[in-house]
């Protein structure tokens, strides 16, 4: 218990506070997808959150496996991929004790997580399903505006990217990010050569999921 209560004193700590430093964690899963699809992500968007929403966040990337202890070190979790993701039953409780003890987890779909990241996350909240939030949901409110929901940075298929939740006990818990790609438009930018409005895009919405979570 005292791990739990030292993890929920971390995420009253987000902004403006240089007592404790924040950490992004990047969730290392089993199963042979590529968990590690985008090197730069995590360091650009904790740079970006720093700098326009005076955060105070460790810009070095800091893995952590779903099964282990250190997640409840990190007050907020991103993971990622373009294929199979697998959490085994003891991996999906600590995942979920995390998720209740006040953590938060997004997903970013690389184009092929979808068809694992579900049913993972259904041994994770047996009980919840996937909803789609409505464009009004705060999450897009927040220091930037996308009044027409998640901005859409890499084609993939064409579709409309998708912002979908798991809400425990009233709750956003885990966000998925789907046909979007907001995590490769927060890579370096010779990485993919998006355009300068596309990656700013992916930033902004990045930062208004860091606010979301650390001040609803």
């Amino acid at each position: 218990m005292v791990k739990i209560y030292s993890f929920l004193l971390l995420l009253c700590c987000a902004f403006g506070s240089t007592a404790q430093q924040l950490k992004i964690g990047l969730l290392v899963y089993g199963g042979g997808g590529d968990w590690y699809a985008n090197p730069t992500s995590i360091k650009n968007l904790a740079a970006f959150c720093n700098q326009n929403l005076n955060t105070q966040i460790d810009t070095k990337e800091a893995q952590v496996e779903v099964g282990s202890a250190n997640i409840f070190n990190y007050s907020f979790l991103h993971t990622t991929g373009h294929g199979r993701m697998f959490f085994t039953d003891a991996e999906a409780k600590n995942l979920r004790l995390y998720l209740e003890a006040g953590g938060f987890l997004h997903i970013d779909d690389n184009y092929g997580l979808d068809p694992y990241v579900r049913p993972e996350m259904k041994k994770v909240f047996p009980e919840l399903t996937f909803v789609e939030l409505p464009f009004s949901h705060a999450l897009y409110h927040q220091k930037y505006e996308f009044s027409n929901g998640l901005p859409k940075i890499h084609e993939h298929d064409g579709k409309q990217p998708k912002g979908y939740g798991l809400i425990y006990k009233g709750r956003l818990v885990c966000f998925y990010t789907y046909d979007c790609d907001l995590g490769d438009g927060w890579e370096d930018p010779e990485v993919h050569k998006d355009a300068p409005a596309k990656r700013l895009q992916a930033l902004q919405m990045g930062a208004n999921i860091i606010q979301y979570v650390f001040t609803k």
